[in-house]
């Protein structure tokens, strides 16, 4: 009997120490199509999801994984209206209010077409956006033809990966299973399946900044914004120093900065969507969550090149912020 063709790049991971290697960008390329074609046993995904786990995946082969599920992204989202921000939302909520959506309202409101893309739940005790989403009357999209059509009613739409990158969705469910992230985690932020002008990517660790920027200057991506953001989600924290690095009109970006505006903040540790209505309406008044919005939405603008400056960018954040309809929610 002849060996299964994935064992190949099982073993190339799981060799001794002296033996074992990272796999190129071709082999990578390879492995992750053979997973979305479902030609790899559960048990070998398993395997090689945990083996580049332990090693931690090299640039090349995020770039390699990324080459394929592009691939797959460009055919099952082909003819899809035009976004100018890609806002991955993977990571849920577990402190703090949700307030990174009401960024993703606010530059909607501004004519910035924004598709967010999510997974499955897949951490206890965290909230998802597409569990909070239609609490703010706002809909999930259950076909890449649906989320279009959001776009042009609500100037945003979410569309979860299973809908353009199925094999994806299973592949992140399988935490559950294992207990650990593993680079499918990565991976789907990554993405960018519309492929939009500008991605912004927040991480949890900011040792995954350097992975995520090294596989999208090889992919020849030319503008990546990435955060360490709260909870993982794309939310700038108002009451710590934020770093913004990634890749700016194709070149490497490089000190900038979103400084602390108030002191530490204690969580109030129960997620939720009805504070967010209250807060944008005007009938709850919350400092860090208003910052939250603010500094998030300047840092968006900055990307876009709404703004000459992040300075620039937190002024006129602050000015749509206090101009906001607050009958939209």
């Amino acid at each position: 009997m002849s060996e299964h063709a994935f064992a190949e790049y099982v073993r190339t991971l799981g060799r001794g120490k002296r033996a074992r290697r990272s796999l190129t960008r071709e082999e990578a390329r390879d492995a992750m199509q053979m997973i979305l074609d479902g030609k790899a046993e559960e048990v070998q995904l398993g395997a090689f999801l945990m083996l580049l786990r332990v090693k931690e995946e090299t640039p090349e082969e995020l770039a390699g994984f990324l080459d394929a599920c592009r691939a797959l992204c460009d055919r099952t989202l082909a003819g899809f209206p035009a976004v100018q921000l890609d806002w991955p939302s993977y990571a849920g909520k577990k402190k703090h209010h949700p307030w990174y959506l009401l960024a993703t309202i606010l530059l909607a409101d501004q004519g910035i077409r924004t598709l967010l893309h999510g997974g499955p739940a897949h951490t206890p005790n965290r909230v998802y956006t597409d569990e909070l989403l239609p609490a703010l009357g706002l809909k999930v999209a259950s076909s890449v033809s649906e989320a279009g059509e959001h776009l042009d009613q609500q100037g945003l739409a979410y569309l979860p990966i299973e809908q353009f990158c199925g094999p994806l969705s299973y592949l992140l469910t399988l935490r559950y299973y294992l207990g650990l992230r593993s680079p499918i985690n990565t991976l789907a932020r990554s993405l960018n399946p519309a492929r939009a002008p500008l991605s912004m990517q927040s991480v949890f660790h900011p040792a995954y900044i350097s992975l995520h920027q090294g596989a999208a200057e090889l992919c020849g991506d030319r503008d990546l914004l990435l955060f360490k953001g709260e909870g993982g989600e794309l939310e700038i924290r108002p009451d710590a120093r934020t770093s913004i690095t990634g890749i700016r009109h194709g070149e490497a970006l490089k000190g900038a900065v979103v400084d602390n505006v108030m002191p530490r903040h204690t969580p109030p540790g129960s997620p939720n969507a009805e504070t967010l209505k209250q807060v944008w309406r005007g009938e709850v008044q919350d400092e860090y969550g208003e910052n939250a919005v603010i500094q998030t939405v300047a840092v968006a603008l900055w990307g876009l090149d709404r703004a000459d400056s992040l300075e620039d960018a937190q002024t006129k954040a602050t000015e749509l912020w206090a101009s906001r309809d607050r009958s939209r929610l």
